[in-house]
């Protein structure tokens, strides 16, 4: 169930329903129901003009793209096909579709890629997760380069097996490297997290696979097994939430199927673009520690507090809510594992503009 506030333009964002439809034929359903979407996200993607499509012409960069396309093609036959299927949708290059799907993995071995502004390259987000006897909640800023604020849309599929997801989604990409849930009332949000050059393995798995792959997880520990078992290229960050366990995990993964796992407890957990207990080499990211120094001063005792951590800007250099120039908060999301949903809310978390209330069945 999907409830929107009327006459809110921040709050129009598209949706596609569909059902009976996997693979090939579902790509095709959100590439043509999003066309303009996604054609006007390639257009005024500054990574994939100035970056990735320069850097895929050359012998090194094809190389590479062939090899994470060969190992995700193999390991995820079906969501490979989903994401031809979305480029035929829609119209857009296939070699567009790719390399934006598989940017994080690309990035990091492209030379003249310090000519793009940190910020430009890294998209961030926010989390808080806590719970307690009385509080069980998820809180998640979804940041992205401003240039492809406004280039997202929510899609809700049922497959044939009578699974069904929610997710949000970035024009272009796989449903999601942002949030969703599942009818086996699995949810999740994602964060960036930043390892060295020397802890990426070329070729490798794309994250974006695997988010797609978590849709279909019949549970916190089958999502666990889907996060573990692929031998991932970059890293990721994954928060789950189980709502028939009632239980919540923050998982930090990376290369050589690298995985830590922390349950969250009744002490209130925040997490920025970091890795915080999977020892491993990062790079020293200034905007994740400044978010994460801040939090630390901050209430996160109520939801109402922890609305208000999300929404702080106070006086900072990367504030916690982002409103530009190169970074903006999207959205918040708000996961009561106990009420069992899942809002949207617009604009300043604190002010609580709940655009869309989705019920976790």
């Amino acid at each position: 169930m999907v409830a929107s506030r009327e006459g809110d333009s921040e709050a129009e964002l598209q949706t596609l329903e569909v059902s009976n439809c996997r693979g090939y034929e579902l790509g095709f359903s959100i590439g043509n129901r999003f066309s303009g979407l996604i054609r006007s996200r390639v257009a005024k993607d500054q990574l994939l003009q100035t970056q990735l499509r320069p850097f895929a012409d050359t012998p090194q960069g094809h190389s590479l793209v062939e090899a994470l396309s060969a190992s995700n093609r193999n390991r995820y036959p079906i969501y490979w096909d989903e994401l031809l299927g979305t480029a035929e949708g829609s119209g857009a290059s296939l070699l567009d579709i790719i390399l934006m799907n598989f940017r994080k993995e690309i990035l990091p071995f492209i030379p003249t890629v310090k000519q793009v502004a940190e910020t430009e390259v890294n998209s961030d987000c926010s989390d808080v997760l806590v719970l307690s006897d009385t509080l069980a909640i998820v809180a998640h800023n979804e940041d992205a380069a401003t240039a492809i604020i406004g280039h997202f849309y929510l899609v809700k599929a049922t497959l044939p097996s009578g699974v069904s997801f929610t997710a949000y989604t970035y024009a272009g990409e796989l449903p999601s490297c942002a949030f969703g849930f599942n009818s086996h009332g699995l949810a999740f949000t994602l964060d960036s997290v930043p390892p060295l050059k020397e802890e990426i393995v070329a070729g490798g798995i794309g994250r974006n696979f695997v988010s797609r792959d978590l849709l279909e997880a019949t549970g916190i520990d089958d999502a666990l097994r889907r996060i573990r078992e692929p031998s991932i290229s970059f890293g990721h960050c994954y928060n789950l939430v189980d709502i028939r366990s009632r239980k919540i995990l923050n998982v930090e993964a990376a290369s050589c199927n690298r995985m830590s796992v922390y349950e969250v407890g009744p002490t209130p957990f925040f997490h920025a673009n970091m890795y915080l207990h999977l020892p491993i080499k990062q790079a020293q990211d200034e905007n994740s520690i400044s978010r994460q120094a801040r939090a630390a001063q901050l209430s996160k005792q109520k939801e109402e507090d922890i609305l208000s951590l999300l929404g702080d800007s106070t006086g900072q250099k990367f504030p916690i809510y982002m409103d530009g120039p190169t970074l903006k908060t999207s959205c918040t999301v708000l996961i009561d594992v106990d009420k069992r949903t899942l809002s949207i809310l617009q604009g300043n978390p604190k002010d609580r503009k709940v655009s869309h209330v989705f019920c976790i069945s």
